[in-house]
């Protein structure tokens, strides 16, 4: 009795393990592929539960979503013989999963395949391009089509791999250590080039703007002292021709003549000397006598 309820435990225990055995799960983000004997029998994208073949098949998981791979930074040469560091990272994907599994095998292998391609693509991409167009963003010389091109060259290299080369990106170039101070220094002095020549520019542009203000200005003062001198003149005008007006007679220009003696007179008193010597013939002379 003990035996026969010992085996049906174990016949249960079995069937448990067999059942567990036969089901696998898959997530959204991922490949299940099932394995017999080495041979890949079928690739399920679906997310959820399925069956296999307990105890003789096996499953292996892949991922269905965009991978970054971060490569680590190497050493080109540009067209004019200037070693440079080139950091840069590659996304991916698996597109066709058969193909990526009877091509590569693994993400590690994938990797390695990126790696090569992406290497090979810069250091093809940046032999053609001079230092100068790479650190100087002035320069024109392919740098913005850069990424472009190297994705362009990584994504034709890696065709027979089912995978989907999605973005191919230069984070940054790095120089040598023995050529970044001299290199820094070039460019300094290029940036104070360029200062000096529009401080320059400015310069003579201020001149320029300067002389005509100037100019400007003088041309309007003298008009203005040209049109006071004229208004001083007709005023000057106006008042002999007043002048000539009121004292038209004999008598009253012998009026003026006095008034005009004693305003004199009047203006030769007003410093402390209170001494005044005429002559016997001075119209003030007379005209102080007949006062006497």
């Amino acid at each position: 009795m003990k035996k026969s309820i010992i085996i049906s435990l174990v016949i249960v225990l079995f069937v448990v393990i067999a059942l567990v055995s036969a089901c696998y799960t898959v997530e959204e983000n991922e490949y299940a592929y099932v394995v017999r004997f080495s041979k890949v029998e079928q690739v399920e994208e679906k997310a959820g539960l399925h069956f296999k073949i307990p105890f003789v098949d096996s499953v292996q998981y892949f991922p269905k979503n965009i991978q970054l791979y971060d490569l680590a930074p190497s050493d080109v040469l540009t067209s004019d013989s200037k070693a440079m560091s080139v950091d840069s990272y590659v996304l991916w994907k698996i597109s066709d999963p058969m193909k990526f599994y009877k091509s590569l095998g693994s993400i590690s292998e994938a990797q390695v395949r990126l790696d090569a391609a992406t290497y090979n693509a810069l250091k093809n991409i940046i032999s053609t391009m001079s230092q100068d167009s790479i650190i100087t963003p002035s320069v024109d010389d392919g740098r913005n089509d850069l990424n472009v091109t190297v994705c362009d060259q990584v994504k034709s290299a890696t065709t027979d791999y089912g995978i989907e080369i999605t973005d191919v990106k230069i984070k940054r170039f790095d120089l040598p250590e023995e050529n970044e101070t001299a290199v820094y220094q070039r460019m300094i002095s290029d940036r104070n080039q360029i200062a000096e020549k529009y401080r320059a520019e400015g310069e003579s542009e201020a001149t320029i703007m300067k002389n005509e203000v100037d100019k400007q200005v003088n041309i309007i003062i003298s008009d203005a002292n040209a049109q006071a001198e004229e208004t001083v003149a007709q005023g000057e005008s106006e008042y002999m021709k007043l002048l000539a007006d009121t004292f038209n007679t004999a008598e009253k220009e012998e009026f003026y003549i006095f008034m005009r003696s004693l305003e004199t007179l009047k203006t030769s008193l007003t410093g402390e000397q209170k001494t005044v010597i005429l002559g016997s013939d001075s119209e003030l002379a007379k005209i102080l006598q007949g006062i006497k």
